[in-house]
Parts: structure tokens; C-alpha cells; sequence
């Protein structure tokens, strides 16, 4: 009997061996789904990049502001120069469109999209005259990047950017107008 028991206890453990196998790896499947190694870098990269795409397009349309900002600026600052230097006052609106096209083309700006005024204070009849004050203000609008120009997105999705600058004409100027 003994060496019965012995067999059927080693039958009974043969079998536990072969039935424990698929009972250990059921939970070991289970355990690997619950598992979370591995989530925190995907978070992150996903987190990552839904707050850094927003940044990167924050970035260059501030670049897209400043870059036209400077631009509006320089074309009036070298207008209002050009005008109070010049001989004459027709030569003084040739002189300055060709500096405001050079300009606008130098930062990238379209020369047709530019509103320019010219004044002089005090009033005078002419403008540029003697000892007068030359006020040159340029504006133009900034599209924002990736706007489509569908429905009308692109004119709303603009900034408007402008600049004034003044240069004093010599009170000793003798341009014939």
C-alpha cells in the first residue's frame, strides 16, 4: 500500500505541478496589465507635447509681432528722416517712397499693406517746412501664422502694429515745393 500511496501521491503531485503552471500565469498577465512601468514617461511626452506645441506657435507669432513691430518702426523713423533731409518738396515724396519700399522689402513686410501719413506741426501750407517738425506715422498688420484665409480668418486673426516718428527740418531749409 505503501508504494501505492507513494504513486498516487506522486500522481497527485504531478498533477498539481502541471495544473499550478497555468494558475501562476494568469495572475503574472494580469499583474503586467495593472502594471504602470513605463506610463510616467509616456505621460510626460504626452503632457510634453500638448503644452509645448502652444508654446512653439506663442513663439513665432510673438517673433512675427516684433519682427513687423521693428520693421513699421524703422520705415518710419528713416521717412521722417528722409523727407527732412531732402532738397525739395518733391523730391522729399520720391526720396521717401523709395526708402519706405527698401525698407519694407529689408524686414519682409508687403509695401502695399503699409498706411503711411505725413504732417508737420506747426501746420504749414507745405510739408516739409522750414523749422517745421515732420511726423511720419506707418501702420500695417501682422497675420498670424497657420491662420487660413478662409472666411475671412486671416484679417481677423491679424495685429495691428504702428509707429510714429518725428525729425526736425532745418529752419535755414530752402526746398522748393
Amino acid at each position: 500500500m505503501r508504494g501505492e500511496h507513494a504513486e498516487t501521491a506522486g500522481c497527485a503531485v504531478a498533477r498539481s505541478r502541471a495544473a499550478a503552471p497555468s494558475r501562476v500565469r494568469a495572475p503574472r498577465v494580469r499583474e503586467l496589465l495593472r502594471e504602470e512601468r513605463g506610463a510616467a514617461s509616456l505621460e510626460f511626452v504626452t503632457v510634453g507635447l500638448v503644452m509645448l506645441l502652444p508654446l512653439i506657435y506663442l513663439i513665432v507669432a510673438l517673433g512675427a509681432i516684433q519682427a513687423h513691430s521693428l520693421g513699421v518702426e524703422a520705415a518710419a523713423r528713416h521717412t521722417a528722416r528722409t523727407i527732412a533731409l531732402a532738397d525739395g518738396t518733391a523730391a522729399a515724396g520720391a526720396r521717401a517712397d523709395a526708402v519706405l519700399t527698401a525698407v519694407a522689402n529689408q524686414y519682409g513686410i508687403d509695401p502695399g499693406g503699409l498706411a503711411v501719413s505725413v504732417t508737420c506741426a506747426p501746420a504749414a501750407s507745405t510739408c516739409p517746412a522750414a523749422g517745421a517738425t515732420v511726423l511720419v506715422t506707418v501702420r500695417a498688420r501682422v497675420l498670424l501664422p497657420l491662420v487660413p484665409a478662409v472666411l475671412g480668418l486671416d484679417r481677423i486673426a491679424s495685429v495691428p502694429v504702428a509707429a510714429t516718428a518725428a525729425q526736425k527740418v532745418s529752419r535755414f531749409w530752402t526746398g522748393a515745393p
